[in-house]
């Protein structure tokens, strides 16, 4: 989906890593929410509430998730899903234009 209709932006940034990451949460009428946002290139590590899966939309990184060993590259139109109450690591390669949705769980 390109767009995001019948919304609620919340007006205050997320920002996080002295601003190399930035998002800004969409709140749907359902109750569910999703982040969009952009990160500079750098190596992160974040860590979950709720379960999550995160689009990349452009962009290239990479991802180390929770009790794996290896690596996995993503790229513009690919995504990944995170556990909740979980840790993961990212190297960003170059700025990454992403959609995060959290899932019930």
């Amino acid at each position: 989906m390109s767009e995001l209709n019948n919304v609620t932006v919340v007006r205050e940034a997320n920002i996080y890593f002295d601003g190399k990451v930035t998002s800004r949460t969409v709140l749907f009428a359902d109750g569910s929410k999703k982040t969009l946002g952009i990160m500079m290139p750098g190596a992160y590590t974040f860590g979950t509430g709720a379960g999550e899966v995160m689009e990349i939309l452009s962009g290239e990184l990479e991802v180390l998730l929770p009790g794996e060993k290896d690596w996995r590259t993503v790229k513009g139109g690919e995504a990944f899903e995170v556990a909740a109450n979980a840790s993961f690591n990212l190297k960003v390669r170059t700025l990454t234009d992403y959609c995060c949705s959290y899932l019930d769980d």
